[in-house]
């Protein structure tokens, strides 16, 4: 496919082409992944560096206590792994409702399912790295030390979280440096997190599961009204997975299958393959409108069908994903005016994302996430271990198949995608920002593909966020024509208070020629302090 490599949009960065790149959230941490590709790693080995890296200069989104997700193409085949932790032993819906009433805790170790990052990069390394787990660590470590200067974006973000998360177990002492929070440029030293990933990279990771790192999570989270035990921690076990996958404009874009939800972004294309999206212009109200519509119907059934797929005997991935079944709900779309979708019924059939290819010719699309900005809030005193708190995830409701259980995994917002065209590698991609993550595969997908934008076009371009009903929230840069157009149709116009995830963040790496000839183009969004690197 050829782009257009104009950009029509206001940005200040140029996609970078090289046989060899790494595209992240922020500079520091695609340049710790570039490291280890000049060390003589593969992208697998510059993954897990960038994404040890991340937790430290980025930790309004990820933390040592993430979950992560990946898609690799290993220079043959796919491969997909969820690292992502389950419920503690304790957790049953009765546990909670005598706590907390009918709702699942936003904050606090009783929003902490176990964590699985550091559990993914080792299993990453194990089975396709080329270095040592210990050298992955090492920039790693050296930022958490030595300290680094506090990006623009992520100082701001910080700043936006300290109302809500103040309070909370050990956040102060390890986010508050001078009581407040960094401003941007602002020396950041994180010791007591560089200590633990010396201690993860020694043992490699039996330390943080098994060791003295998990028996200080145990006891603060004793101290502090939670439920996590050493054999919680000990049980974590990221799995191999297939990617499910849908066609689309010539390509195939594989998700990880739940409890992840990006069969949202896989059921919403496969809609618009019924649809004319080619015969309207790109920023046109008709094909934004569209593309809108399918969204709301592709949420409607995954909010209520998805969670760990061991627990959707109802309906299946493959149900919802199924040709007929998309072709109906693709009818439902008016082009005239917005509606309010339901859920249907098939028959039975605060996150990083970051991005590396090498020469040869492996790909890896990785997804790292404390959900909400700083997660739970807690961090672990001593380990500058801060969690997650996917466990927000679940719902109380009975008969929900994503209801809260021992030893389940909660529905899951991060979600890395991959792109194929003839069963060869095209595109490792992935858009952070929870719920926005499947409506930025969508917008993304559709500009490239349909409309041959070239990746850092793709990723500048305004976009739009829906809620609940007929709510959309549309994004400052786009044109007021276009959103007007949309309002007539019924859109309605509902700025989110987001202080953190907002309009999500990608990064893209697109493979130029099958032959490796011409290397990769990559791109960055604009939205975060990151960048794309390579040689």
């Amino acid at each position: 496919m050829t782009f257009h490599w104009t950009n029509p949009y206001p940005t200040l960065r140029s996609p970078v082409m090289a046989r060899n790149v790494v595209a992240t959230s922020h500079p520091l941490a695609s340049q710790a992944g570039l490291r280890m590709l000049l060390k003589g790693g593969n992208a697998v080995d510059a993954i897990i560096a960038a994404a040890a890296a991340l937790t430290i200069v980025e930790p309004i989104s990820n933390g040592i206590g993430s979950d992560n997700f990946a898609i690799l193409w290993d220079g043959q085949q796919l491969h997909g792994l969820n690292s992502s932790g389950a419920a503690p032993a304790a957790w049953t819906p009765a546990y909670f409702r005598k706590k907390y009433g009918d709702a699942m805790p936003q904050r606090g170790w009783d929003s902490v399912s176990t964590p699985g990052a550091v559990a993914g990069w080792v299993a990453l390394s194990q089975r396709f790295g080329k270095l040592p787990f210990a050298d992955l660590m090492e920039s790693a470590i050296e930022l958490a030390e030595r300290g680094h200067g506090v990006g623009v974006i992520v100082a701001d973000k910080w700043a936006r979280q300290v109302p809500a998360l103040k309070n909370q177990p050990g956040y102060a002492q390890a986010f508050l440096p001078r009581g407040s929070a960094p401003t941007a440029g602002e020396r950041f030293m994180f010791a007591e997190a560089g200590a633990t990933l010396r201690k993860i990279a020694d043992t490699k990771g039996e330390a943080f599961y098994r060791g003295e790192i998990a028996e200080k999570l145990v006891a603060h989270a004793a101290a502090n009204g939670g439920s996590m035990t050493m054999a919680d921690l000990a049980g974590c076990a990221p799995e191999w997975v297939k990617p499910i996958e849908k066609n689309f404009a010539g390509h195939t874009v594989h998700e990880i299958p739940p409890n992840g939800q990006g069969i949202a972004a896989l059921m919403a294309l496969g809609m618009l393959e019924k649809l004319d999206l080619g015969g309207l212009p790109v920023d046109s109200v008709a094909s934004q409108h569209l593309q809108i519509e399918a969204m709301k119907l592709a949420f409607a059934d995954t909010y209520r069908w998805v969670a760990d797929e061991r627990y959707m005997t109802e309906m299946t991935a493959a149900d919802l994903l199924s040709d007929g079944y998309l072709s109906e709900r693709a009818k439902l779309i008016r082009p005239d005016r917005a509606s309010v979708f339901e859920h249907g019924t098939p028959p039975k059939g605060g996150t990083v994302y970051l991005t590396a290819a090498d020469e040869s010719g492996c790909m890896i699309s990785l997804i790292q996430s404390n959900y909400m900005g700083f997660g739970s809030g807690v961090v672990v005193p001593g380990t500058g271990v801060s969690l997650q708190n996917r466990g927000h995830g679940f719902t109380l409701k009975d008969g929900h198949p994503n209801q809260v259980a021992p030893g389940k995994r909660p529905f899951h917002t991060i979600i890395p995608g991959f792109l194929t065209r003839n069963g060869r590698p095209q595109m490792s991609f992935g858009v952070m920002g929870g719920n926005m993550q499947p409506q930025g595969h969508l917008q993304t997908l559709v500009r490239m593909l349909v409309h041959q934008q070239q990746p850092q076009a793709a990723c500048d371009a305004p976009r739009w966020k829906v809620g609940e009903g007929l709510s959309v929230d549309f994004e400052s840069t786009m044109s007021r024509e276009l959103v007007n157009g949309l309002k007539v149709l019924g859109h309605q116009f509902n700025p989110t208070a987001d202080t953190y995830m907002d309009f999500g963040s990608g990064q893209f790496i697109w493979r130029l020629s099958d032959d490796m000839e011409d290397g990769y183009v990559a791109a960055s969004d604009s939205r975060r302090d990151g960048q794309a690197v390579g040689f």
